[in-house]
Order: C-alpha cells, then structure tokens, then sequence
C-alpha cells in the first residue's frame, strides 16, 4: 500500500563504489563522473537493490529512504500499473575493464531457485561505451564443446580453448542470459543492466577484490557449483542495435530487450520528450543535460543516473542529449510495435535478447 501524503519524483539515489582489482580510473576520467573515491574504481553500482547495497534517495522530501523502502510503499507508482515486488528489479552499472574480468556465470532463474536459495538469477547486458582496438571478450561455449571438456579446461584455466572470443566495438550491446560463462576487457569501458541479483560463480584461481589466491578446495567447489550452473547452448552476439528517428535531430536506439529489461540510447541535438508508462533508469553518457518531469527539473551530470518513477509519465531533455533508458518493458507497446511501426521484421527484433 501507498504511504499518504507523498508523491514520487525524478529520484537521485546513493552510488556504490567498487574497487575491484579489474578496475581504473576510467569512469572518473573518461566519463567524467564526479563524486567518486579517487582511487581505481572497477564498477559504480548506479541504481541498486541488491540487499545491503539498496540505493539511498539524497533530496526532496524523501531523502533518506531505500529504494527498497519505496518498492514497498509505492510499488505502483514506482514500478508502473499492476507491478510490484519484493526489490526494484533493476540493477544498473558502469564498468572498467581496465583488466581482464575474472570469468565467471551467473544462475538463470531456475539455477538460483534450485541451488543458491534465491528469488531470480541474474541475466545481464553489456553496452560498450568505449573499447581499445582489438579489445575481445569471452562469452558463451564454443559449439561441440561437451561439459567434460569444459571442466577440464576451466580447472586448466585454458579459457580460450573451449569459450568463444568475440570482438568488442563501441556502440555494440550484448545480451547474456543467465548461465552464460563470460568475461570481458582489458581496455573496456560498459554500461551494464541486469536483473537484481548480486549471485555469480567465478572460474579463477584469485579473488576479484584483492586478487589473493583461491585455495584449491575452495577453486574446486566453485567449479562444481558453476558446472551445475551452466547453459552450454548459450552463445550470444553482439548487436549495434535498431535505429528508429523520433523528431527533428532524434535518434532512438533499441539495444537489447527480454522480460527482464529493455535499454535503449537517445541522442538529440535538441530538446527530446520521452512517454513512458513503467519505471525508467536514466543514465547520461554525454555533455550535462537538463531534465523536466512535471514539476521537477534538474541537470543530469555526466555519467550521473536519475530513476524516473512511472507515475512521472514524461520526461524532456534539452539537447544536446546522449543518454541511456533502462526499463521495464511491455515487450509488445514499447519494443516490438515502435520497432515494426519504422519498418524492422520480427526477425530481426529478435536478436535483441529474448523478444520473442
């Protein structure tokens, strides 16, 4: 139920600073993120609900409360008509790949249910901001490869052998299923939406947040628990995505979609309105822009994020405007109709992650 008295607006929330050995200096850097430790940083945790690291709102009247707070209180009026739930089902990041990502998987729905205890499993995808020539990522196993083979060259730490190595280009989005073995970077710079879910199953002999040595009972156990884990027929691509124009100087970018979530880019040169009817996450990865919604208006920095509750209906941006939707998609209203209105096949819908 509701609690009285208050109405949502364009919500800044807390950021989560992860210094991860992976990590740069990028996101400050090359972003131009403000706000964060000057120290190398591997992921900023944009908008959060992961258990113990739920966003904190930091003005207007409430300042103060979770975001997991407001999924209780507001589920309508935050997440859109007929939904709610026990957390915002949306976790958002931006990440440097200045080294390699351990490689790892996270469970799929039924994998979380059935071996880790939890509510969903985490699918994921990665939108490159920038990348250095011939940067490369691991993601997916090779066709042919069976789960012996597998192990035995998860346990040789020969990853190439048995996982597939695709090219990273700027601009490229990838969707990746839960169960999908995968790493990314050096040199790589991402925007990540997933499901909310801080679960995952590494194949590495080092800890990610200090780079100690794993023991080998310990190294053992984690191949056990990621072989129960993983999908072998899960082989993603990369995709640039499916352009449809939205006024004079406009330009919509469909990036991936699923049940999970959808993420699209914008950029215009001028001011931009943008209708929606479930929540949206709004990152900017551009020069500062202003933004309106109702009553409200502030400056989105750059690489900052505002969560745009459903009940604010519109947002405009003045342009120029180069900035990131993540959202809870009506597959049918807001993917596969605008898409087939600008003349895409469903065919060609489909590759943007689980459409269809």
């Amino acid at each position: 139920m509701s609690a009285p008295g208050v109405r949502l607006y364009p919500l800044r929330l807390t950021v989560t600073a992860k210094p991860l050995v992976f990590g740069g200096h990028a996101i400050a850097r090359r972003l131009g993120k403000s706000g964060i430790p000057d120290w190398s940083v591997a992921e900023t945790w944009e908008c959060s609900d992961v258990t113990g690291l739920s966003g904190v709102v930091t003005e207007g009247p409430l300042t103060g409360r979770s975001l997991r707070q407001l999924v209780a209180d507001h589920p309508g009026e935050l997440l859109g008509a007929g939904r709610s739930g026990r957390c915002f089902p949306l976790l958002t990041k931006f990440i440097d790949a200045a080294g390699a990502l351990p490689v790892h998987l996270h469970a799929d729905d039924e994998a979380a249910r059935r071996l880790e205890g939890q509510a969903n499993g985490k699918t994921e995808a990665w939108h490159i901001l920038a990348a250095a020539p011939g940067a490369t990522a691991l993601c997916g196993v090779r066709e042919g490869v069976t789960a012996g083979r597998l192990r035995a060259a998860l346990q040789a730490q020969d990853f190439d052998a048995v996982l597939r190595r695709l090219p990273v280009r700027a601009g490229e989005t990838i969707y990746v299923p839960g169960g999908t073995p995968h790493s990314f970077g050096p040199d790589t710079l991402v925007y990540e939406i997933e499901q909310t879910s801080d679960i995952q199953q590494h194949a590495m002999r080092w800890r990610m947040e200090d780079g100690a040595a794993v023991s080998d009972a310990e190294f053992d156990a984690n191949l056990d628990l990621l072989m129960r884990q993983v999908r072998l027929e899960s082989r993603p691509e990369f995709t640039p995505g499916l352009r449809i124009t939205v006024g004079d100087g406009a330009e919509r970018v469909f990036l991936c979609a699923s049940p999970y979530f959808a993420l699209e880019r914008w950029t215009s040169a001028g001011p931009v309105r943008h209708a929606f009817a479930t929540a949206r996450v709004l990152s900017n990865v551009g020069a500062p822009v202003r933004v309106r919604s109702g009553d409200w208006d502030g400056e989105l920095g750059r690489a900052q994020t505002l969560l745009l509750p459903a009940s604010c209906r519109e947002a405009e941006l003045t342009g120029p405007a180069d900035v990131l939707f993540g959202y809870l998609p009506d597959l049918d209203r807001d993917v596969r109709a605008p898409l087939l209105d600008a003349g895409h096949s469903r065919q060609v819908i489909a590759t943007l992650g689980a459409v269809d």
